[in-house]
């Protein structure tokens, strides 16, 4: 195989690094684009050494031109905790920030990798969600700015195959989990975990009958892999068909991490999907893939994560929506980079909020 040379916008983020690691893994060169603004130096600090690695802090929301083969844009806030802290600039970096990378596939004839959300199904009405429901979504709701934005990049995407042939792929990612989640993220199952091994309240938003279908990461890492080298655009589905309620998921962290911590009940979110689960049938049948690893294994290998990250590391973030240790520093390379100073130690918070 030809190495060739991959950009992963959003790179330092639990889902860019893991894909980093594949592609390294395979040969190619990879350059990581991140502002900082969510992603973590943490994630990428043991490939700061490798010499088919560069990291550049800059933000997609501006153009930089840089060849490529394969562009993969993860650039844009994942966590409500995140994305609902600067709505404006949310949705700038969904449109605009796709936008800019759709150009620079097209200047230079690279296969360009979207990934969008099961966020753009809103509050479906049919479960299990397939790629032709059009979708539940309060477009003036205090998620829209990631849910309209991810639905407006999917349409820039296909306009410009549409109308300037470039070959995209696009995936709408449903729940994941793994390492390398931020501990402050304000999602479900990094929520849960820390609180369990810090002894704290584990705080459930409603009754908890909502459900949720967790994937592991390094499944849908090879799902982003096989659709990137598949002659599908998509958009197709990647997550685990299996449901989990909030509860059932609270339980099971609690046992696997044999924490007393109790259960408590707080008000549910505006706009907080009663159930999501993906019809995977088309990825079944155009890439041969569904998720390997069962959902209480994959816990284990997370709740390992956060336990180091808690009893060794010592710098986990505060659980609040600045991540003060994550600030950007002018890192232009892998050379800068590994001459950052490292982040100071930070308390861990109570984790809030349910993702």
């Amino acid at each position: 195989m030809t190495p060739r040379h991959a950009i992963v916008a959003g790179g330092a983020g639990f889902l860019g690094s893991h894909l980093c690691d594949r592609l390294l893994e395979a040969g190619h060169r990879v350059t990581v684009l991140d502002n900082f603004s969510t992603g973590s130096r943490r994630n990428l600090e043991h490939l700061a050494r490798h010499r088919r690695f560069k990291l550049r802090e800059h933000d997609v929301v501006r153009p930089l031109p840089l060849d490529a083969d394969g562009i993969f844009n993860f650039a844009c806030p994942a966590s409500p905790l995140h994305y609902q802290r600067n709505p404006v600039h949310t949705t700038l970096s969904s449109v605009v920030g796709v936008h800019n990378l759709l150009e620079q596939a097209l200047r230079c004839g690279a296969r360009i990798f979207q990934s969008s959300t099961s966020e753009v199904y809103g509050d479906p009405e049919v479960h299990p969600q397939v790629e032709s429901y059009a979708g539940h979504v309060n477009i003036h709701g205090p998620r829209s700015c990631y849910d309209e934005g991810k639905r407006c990049a999917e349409t820039l995407c296909f306009a410009y195959h549409r109308q300037h042939q470039v070959p995209v792929r696009i995936a709408r990612i449903f729940n994941t989990y793994g390492p390398r989640m931020q501990p402050g993220d304000g999602r479900v199952v990094s929520n849960f975990i820390v609180q369990a091994l810090r002894g704290d309240d584990i705080t459930i938003y409603g009754a908890g009958e909502q459900t949720r279908s967790f994937c592991y990461v390094d499944d849908l890492i090879e799902g982003i892999l096989r659709l990137m080298h598949a002659e599908v655009e998509g958009p197709l589905n990647l997550g685990n068909p299996r449901e989990n309620t909030v509860l059932e998921l609270a339980e099971l962290v609690l046992r696997l991490v044999g924490s007393r911590s109790r259960l408590v009940f707080r008000p549910l979110p505006a706009d907080d999907p009663k159930r999501r689960c993906p019809d995977i049938g088309r990825a079944r049948r155009l890439l041969d893939w569904e998720p390997q690893v069962h959902l209480e294994d994959g816990l284990r290998e997370t709740i390992a994560y956060f336990r180091r990250l808690l009893d060794v590391d010592r710098r986990v973030v505060s659980l609040a929506p600045v991540l003060p240790h994550d600030e950007p520093l002018p890192l232009d390379d892998s050379e800068t980079w590994r001459a950052a100073a490292p982040p100071p130690a930070l308390p861990v918070a109570a984790a809030q909020g349910l993702g």
